[in-house]
């Protein structure tokens, strides 16, 4: 199902159902007393955004650690992998459901219900903002504790009266913070309205930095040589171009144009220099007619080469990566890469990477445009956010990277400062 399907069926189907749980949820309640139970083994909800599995990591780490709680996670299939990047939750504790039919989704729904109950979840915890599908999985799921994002006086959408910890989303702090008081409600002392009145540090939302055995770092080594025979480890340095952003929001995109000048510009300042364009199986139709445009043997159309669980290794041996904003630029920020991730429908204040990141955002008076209040919806139609973002701009921002990593180098130092548009 594409995503404008998935939104309509959310809304006429979601708010008739909410609503009729919430009745039966106050029922239950005035016929039996709630229960109360430590949590102990609690499950996450995050279902279609593949770089939120990055940013929700240091909750994650922080219920585990805090509540001495086994971690549980579902999430569509087909962003999958990106649960494995890191490995926080293990592989027997996580759920799956189809999304390609609406048959498939809700046998998968059913599915869950059962599986909830036999794995003995006693807490939910929803990171969606937008979607009414996983406050009824919440409120189907058995659990006694059931956390979530709630609307309280904003205008917001309607997701039924299904929560036992009731957190205010926070529209000024970044949304890995938001998660993390997500956690903090279940750390509470007593009971909040809102949760969660507590500070969430800076130092809580740092990602671990994994390292590559140089085993996989050879692989990786040979498998950019099979798709450039004239590749040397020794004498030339790569970056990475990823051109494409997710259906989900395809304002993200810069323009493909733009993407070649800069391809041009990097070869022509940097002979050393192989550009791998990167993308999913799917791009690498897009990637290669890129390729043939810029025509030059060191630009490879490396999309759909390698599967999301190999992408530390490439950003292990990479100079820098230039991407839209999207799961790639989330990707990276488990490894030391320097990543420049341009801006435009969302703000980097929010949904900046937690990593070795600079972002580039023209900051027009229209931006963001997308947030909770619109459910990520907008009406824009001409991402002028984005064309403001210039060839000469973008370049400027990468090019000390790619003069330290020539000097010997090993990259510069993380900076989440915004490279506004000249």
């Amino acid at each position: 199902m594409n995503v404008d399907t998935m939104r309509t069926i959310d809304r006429w189907a979601g708010i008739p159902l909410t609503f009729l749980l919430t009745c039966w949820q106050r029922l239950r309640v005035l016929l039996k007393r709630p229960d109360v139970r430590a949590p102990k083994r609690i499950l996450f909800i995050e279902l279609s955004e593949m770089g939120s599995t990055i940013l929700v990591d240091p909750a994650l780490r922080k219920a585990r650690e805090r509540l001495d709680a086994e971690l549980f996670f579902v999430i569509f299939r087909k962003n999958r992998a990106s649960l494995d990047l890191i490995g926080t939750i293990r592989a027997a504790n996580t759920f799956t459901l189809r999304e390609d039919s609406l048959l498939h989704l809700v046998v998968d729904t059913l599915r869950f219900l059962r599986w909830t109950r036999r794995q003995r979840i006693d807490t939910v915890v929803d990171l969606e903002l937008f979607s009414r599908f996983t406050a009824l999985l919440t409120g189907l799921s058995g659990a006694v504790n059931r956390v979530g994002f709630y609307s309280f006086h904003n205008e917001g959408l309607y997701r039924g009266e299904l929560l036992t910890h009731r957190v205010a989303y926070n529209p000024h702090i970044h949304i890995a913070k938001n998660f993390i008081a997500l956690v903090n409600s279940l750390l509470a002392e007593a009971k909040e309205v809102p949760y969660s009145k507590q500070v969430v540090d800076d130092d809580e939302i740092r990602l671990p930095v994994i390292s590559c055995s140089e085993r996989e770092l050879d692989n990786m080594h040979e498998l950019v040589r099979r798709h450039c025979p004239d590749y040397d480890r020794q004498r030339h340095r790569l970056v990475l171009i990823n051109p494409n952003a997710s259906e989900l929001l395809p304002q993200r995109r810069w323009m493909r144009d733009r993407y070649e000048e800069l391809i041009r510009r990097i070869l022509e300042s940097a002979p050393d220099v192989l550009v791998l364009i990167t993308g999913a199986p799917s791009e690498k139709g897009e990637a290669g007619e890129m390729r043939r445009r810029i025509n030059n043997p060191r630009c490879v159309n490396f999309a759909g080469a390698l599967p999301l669980a190999r992408l530390p290794a490439l950003y292990s041996i990479a100079t820098l990566m230039v991407t839209n904003d999207s799961g790639p630029g989330h990707f990276s920020a488990i490894t030391p890469l320097p990543t420049f991730v341009l801006f435009g429908p969302e703000t980097p204040a929010l949904y900046g990477s937690l990593g070795n990141s600079t972002p580039i955002f023209a900051g027009l008076a229209c931006s963001p445009c997308v947030s909770a209040a619109n459910h990520r919806k907008t009406p824009c139609t001409d991402n002028r956010c984005l064309q403001a973002i210039t060839v000469d701009q973008v370049f400027a921002a990468i090019r000390p990277v790619l003069l330290r990593q020539k000097e010997g180098c090993r990259g510069v130092p993380g900076g989440r400062h915004a490279a506004g548009a000249a």
